[in-house]
């Protein structure tokens, strides 16, 4: 296992990202170094990285298009408007406590709306939290917890409520896979196999409430872009834009209603996030919230917004295609299943561990499980789990590593939203917290969950 290709390459990814060389060289460097040291040779191994970066192309155009439905959202005022509300009432001498858990409360719910209810995924952070910034400097609120509320509310739900994404997560992919593999799913229920995971992830997240991040972390209060600006004006919360949305916010609250629910139900009965982000700016554009002479600044701001993270998920592809080509994810298995010997607490332990190793340098949660089910389903069998037990390992060490990789979007999300001022570090302040707060206690949990089902 101290040799193995996919182990070697992710501890490299990782030790360059901690070391704050950029993720999209660290994935590159780290997948040229796993396939050099799996003998794969350069060239095999930069064509297996390309037909990663191929397989991610639709991924980088629903990243645009969901980053374009979102400014079209902003464009009915909504976030401008809550930020401006938020601090007129810290103006207006409100109790700053019952303000700041009402916020994290709005940003949990939020983000879980977004893999769920409404299908923006991560559109949402970089639109709703830097005219929020403000608010949270003036509280004095630490923006690494920001970043483990919202963390939270991603992943969490996808893992354990199957629904949207979590319909897409659990029945779609992960229940497909273990059947494929061996064992009868028909009466399985998966909100059952994962609750008690997701209860480590609400451990993880009071933790970081009440005990990491309650103490108060002071930001220089500098230019934040022009949403920030536009959304927070000194002695005057509600700006120009704010204003203006109010004027006509019934007639843009039903418009964005029906886009909401147009792109959800596309997204739905198509099983294409491109497709209901596609319908559900199209609805913006035909009820001109968004102007057809607006339509292509719309739309390129969309690809602003979400072009770095589009990027560094498409060469997380090719790492994972790199990885996938070694053929060396079956012995770091094999080699972990010859230290517990029939143990059915260290195999559970260990199949944890390596779902960990293996998402964090994936990045991806819903790459992970098809190469983990094929490998886990057999190995859980042979050892005596049940099928219940079976689908509660195999999903937790597909979540695994999906929070703390630098290479998630469920980092990457946040530090998209809480750095537009240079004062949040995506390794720092995004990656490590929420890989403590998250990944210890769902291994935690997991592997409880494997001994009680």
């Amino acid at each position: 296992m101290t040799i193995n290709a996919v182990l070697l390459a992710v501890v490299i990814m990782l030790g360059l990202s901690l070391a704050r060389v950029h993720v999209v060289l660290s994935l590159l460097i780290g997948a040229l170094a796993g396939g050099l040291i799996a003998g794969l040779g350069m060239t095999d191994t930069l064509n297996a990285f390309q037909e990663g970066i191929r397989n991610g192309a639709q991924i980088a155009l629903s990243y645009a298009l969901l980053g374009a439905f979102a400014v079209a959202i902003a464009h009915s005022g909504l976030p401008q408007s809550l930020a401006g509300a938020v601090i007129k009432r810290i103006d207006a001498g409100g109790t700053s406590g019952m303000i700041k858990y009402m916020l994290f409360a709005g940003l949990v719910t939020m983000s879980c709306f977004s893999q769920n209810l409404i299908p923006i995924h991560i559109a949402f952070i970089p639109l709703l939290v830097p005219p929020l910034l403000l608010a949270f400097n003036r509280m004095q609120i630490d923006r690494r917890l920001i970043a483990c509320l919202i963390t939270f509310g991603l992943v969490t739900t996808y893992m354990f409520i199957p629904y949207g994404f979590g319909d897409i997560y659990l029945n779609q992919i992960m229940l497909k896979n273990v059947g494929e593999a061996g064992i009868d799913v028909s009466n399985i229920s998966v909100t059952k196999a994962m609750a008690i995971p997701a209860l480590g992830m609400l451990v993880g997240l009071l933790v970081a409430v009440f005990i990491s991040y309650r103490k108060p972390r002071q930001y220089q209060q500098l230019a934040i872009d022009k949403q920030a600006r536009d959304a927070v004006v000194e002695g005057d919360a509600l700006s120009k834009t704010a204003a203006d949305a109010q004027t006509q916010s019934k007639l843009k609250t039903i418009v964005a209603l029906i886009a909401i629910v147009t792109a959800f139900v596309v997204q739905l009965y198509t099983d294409s996030l491109l497709l209901g982000s596609m319908f559900g700016f199209g609805v913006f554009m035909a009820t001109g919230v968004v102007k057809w002479r607006d339509a292509d600044t719309v739309f390129n701001d969309g690809i602003k917004l979400m072009a770095m993270i589009g990027f560094i998920m498409i060469t997380a592809q090719g790492f994972a295609e790199v990885m996938k080509a070694t053929e060396q994810i079956q012995p770091l298995v094999d080699g972990a299943a010859s230290l517990f010997a029939g143990n059915k607490a260290m195999a559970a332990f260990i199949m944890l561990l390596i779902g960990l190793i293996v998402t964090m340098g994936i990045g991806s949660s819903f790459s992970t499980i098809p190469i983990l089910a094929a490998i886990y389903v057999p190995l859980c069998i042979s050892l005596g789990f049940s099928p219940l037990a079976t689908v509660a390992i195999i999903g937790t060490a597909g979540a695994l590593g999906d929070a703390g990789s630098p290479a998630s979007d469920s980092t990457l999300g946040p530090t998209s939203g809480l750095n537009v001022d240079g004062q949040h570090d995506h390794i720092k302040d995004s990656v490590v917290p929420t890989f403590i707060h998250y990944n210890i206690p769902l291994l935690v949990f997991g592997w409880i969950a494997a001994m009680v089902l």
